[in-house]
């Protein structure tokens, strides 16, 4: 991420805040200003890929995002937080009861870049565990993961594996050499 479009630890920490606030007055009917009365920096309204993260007691409580950037990145947060509490179809929607135990990661994209590949073995040796989100696409099939999922599959083919099934695929489809395949780039901020 380029200097100019990556954000600080201050930065970062207000990100959450707006996360957190966001979910807060949709869950407890707050009305808690949300944004400073001054104008953001232009980079917090520059249209933006995000995804907010919820965990609970370590485990994943929803995960909604956008990769490709449709809305400024302060709205697509805010729209991403209550989607990541009320709408993962995963989960039920989030409870008031179970709210001091969440956590929330924030995680700001770089545009995807498609990576070009010859065969399984040029896609498995150029893929970066830890530093790029992957997608890949056959047809009307489609998935993504975030770079911070290498923690849990850090082995490149198990990676590729669970991504094609997460797409609809058979676990092998990556090894045809025919999936379009894109990579991107996160600066993360947790709790």
């Amino acid at each position: 991420m380029g200097d100019k479009d990556s954000f600080d630890e201050k930065e970062g920490a207000f990100l959450l805040d707006v996360a957190r606030k966001t979910i807060e007055n949709e869950l407890f009917n707050k009305n808690q200003r949300i944004l400073p009365d001054h104008d953001l920096p232009g980079k917090f309204i520059k249209k933006r890929g995000t995804f907010v993260t919820l965990t609970k007691n370590g485990n994943l409580r929803g995960c909604i995002g956008h990769i490709v950037p449709h809305e400024p990145l302060i709205e697509s947060l805010k729209n991403n937080a209550i989607a990541a509490a009320f709408k993962d179809p995963r989960f039920p929607p989030l409870q008031r009861d179970e709210w001091k135990d969440v956590e929330i990661e924030v995680s700001i994209l770089t545009d995807p870049k498609p990576l070009s590949y010859s065969d399984a073995q040029d896609l498995l040796q150029k893929l970066r565990p830890g530093v790029d989100g992957v997608i890949i696409q056959k047809g009307y099939h489609s998935a993504t993961f975030l770079p911070q999922v290498w923690e849990q599959l850090p082995d490149k083919e198990t990676f590729l594996s669970h991504l094609c099934m997460k797409a609809g695929l058979p676990a092998d489809a990556w090894k045809d050499g025919d999936l379009a395949v894109f990579t991107y780039q996160v600066q993360a901020f947790e709790e």
